[in-house]
């Protein structure tokens, strides 16, 4: 796809505070349970990092709705099935994950939002989603994990777009999800799973030149699917003055 990369400098972040129902687990699912506390204190790193390393300003949904003025797209089919963290921006074009949460109809919702991009589906087998083996590390760069579901899901995108996107194989799939962050004049950043996590792949993330490297636990947000870009959803709106 011809053009420049999309990728803007966010200047807000939504995120929602750690629950308390968090903790509770069904009896007999084989998962481990939830720490709260620790939950609590990988949320109050994370958000310090938003506010204080990328300098975002943390918002509330209503907030942003109210005084960002964000256009608001809503989706009527009933048919249709979307999740979030299968939706993947590279700045050119989106890629849609079909899985167990998003169906061709939701995509088709993705698609009838935003007409100026190209947007193409994506088989996810198991009980992933797209992002959560794989995103943007770098404005033409996608970090991708080295399961089966993962390589075969990069060598869809590879043959559904014209772009070519450079590749960091990352050996453990979680750590494939990352965000990237432009932050103007000082550069660009990568929030990045912890090495205490993850220590074989963060090996791989310091190969990227020119890029601040932030380290971020999500390990108890994890147990229950979670990512670091569910954490929180990032927005590039400047406010009227």
């Amino acid at each position: 796809m011809a053009g420049p990369s999309s990728f803007g400098r966010y200047t807000h972040a939504i995120v929602r505070s750690v629950p308390d129902s968090l903790a509770a687990q069904p009896d007999g699912d084989g998962a481990e349970p939830v720490d709260l506390a620790k939950a609590h204190r990988q949320y109050g790193v994370y958000t310090g990092i938003l506010r204080q390393k990328l300098g975002l300003q943390i918002s509330s949904i209503k907030r942003v709705l109210e005084e960002l003025k964000m256009r608001v797209v809503e989706v009527t089919d009933d048919g249709a099935t979307l999740d979030g963290s299968d939706v993947l921006f590279t700045g050119r074009e989106f890629f849609v994950g079909i899985s167990k949460w998003t169906n061709h109809r939701g995509a088709e919702a993705v698609a009838d939002a935003f007409r100026d991009f190209a947007v193409s589906t994506v088989p996810v087998t198991g009980s992933s989603h797209l992002k959560s083996f794989c995103s943007m590390a770098g404005p033409d760069t996608i970090a991708i994990g080295s399961s089966e579901a993962a390589k075969k899901a990069m060598r869809s995108m590879e043959q559904l777009t014209d772009h070519h996107y450079d590749t960091l194989t990352v050996p453990d799939d979680p750590a494939g999800n990352c965000v990237y962050v432009r932050l103007g004049p000082k550069g660009c950043a990568l929030l990045h799973r912890s090495p205490e996590e993850f220590p074989s792949s963060l090996q791989l993330f310091q190969k990227l030149a020119d890029l601040t490297l932030i380290p971020a636990a999500c390990s108890e947000v994890a147990k229950l699917g979670g990512t670091l870009s569910s954490c929180s959803l990032l927005i590039n709106k400047k406010l009227d003055r």
